[in-house]
């Protein structure tokens, strides 16, 4: 698992993040802060109605999706043609 979303109002996702960069966005960012009910530590939760730009949404996607992927078994990585 990558990314969690709501599918109540307002809307949000949970991505996961490097420790490091998670902190550093809860400080830049009013809309991004630790997600309830997950390891704050390493998912950060960001309301998608404020001033995160799409951009950074996308790439914070990205960077979620890479984080579990290094994880994965090498047999798992290699049917993704990783």
């Amino acid at each position: 698992m990558f990314a969690l979303s709501a599918l109540e109002k307002p809307a949000n996702i949970i991505l996961k993040c490097d420790p490091e960069r998670a902190l550093q966005l809860r400080e830049t960012y009013s809309e991004i802060e630790g997600a309830h009910h997950m390891n704050k530590k390493m998912w950060n939760q960001i309301a998608l109605q404020g001033n995160v730009p799409d951009k950074l949404i996308i790439e914070l996607i990205d960077h979620s999706y890479d984080l579990v992927v290094s994880k994965l078994p090498k047999k798992h990585r290699l049917a993704l043609g990783l």
